[in-house]
């Protein structure tokens, strides 16, 4: 009886410790729309643009969220994970499309923030790989 007990015991240690780490280290990607949300807010805080302008923010980041999502996939496709920089190389175009719009919208200065603070806060944070 005791070792039954030691051995559920150990399974729901286990368990609790499998499903702490989001299931073994699965990842989901937010969709568009997330990603938009929050750029929008974070930019509503750290500039109160207005409506319009931040309805132009946000068609801006949805084409670039899509434009990125577009080139993921394809270099998915083939089925091997692509090499970082092949993948850097090619987004670059669409970052820079990205950020000639938002000169047009953004002051120089909220530009500047946007490059120096909001942006970097922006990438996802990863842990120590293990």
């Amino acid at each position: 009886m005791k070792k039954l007990f030691l051995l559920a015991f150990a399974l729901t240690v286990s368990s609790v410790a499998l499903f702490a780490q989001g299931g073994g280290g699965g990842f989901q990607r937010r969709t568009v729309e997330e990603r938009v949300k929050m750029i929008h807010e974070k930019m509503d805080s750290a500039f109160k643009p207005g409506e319009a302008k931040l309805k132009e923010i946000d068609e801006v980041f949805t084409t670039y969220y899509k434009g990125q999502d577009k080139l993921r996939e394809e270099m998915m496709g083939s089925g091997e994970r692509p090499d970082p920089q092949v993948m850097r190389e090619k987004m670059q175009p669409l970052t820079d499309e990205r950020d000639s719009k938002l000169k047009k919208i953004l002051t120089e200065e909220q530009y500047k923030k946007w490059k120096e603070e909001i942006e970097p806060s922006m990438r996802p944070q990863r842990g120590p790989r293990q």
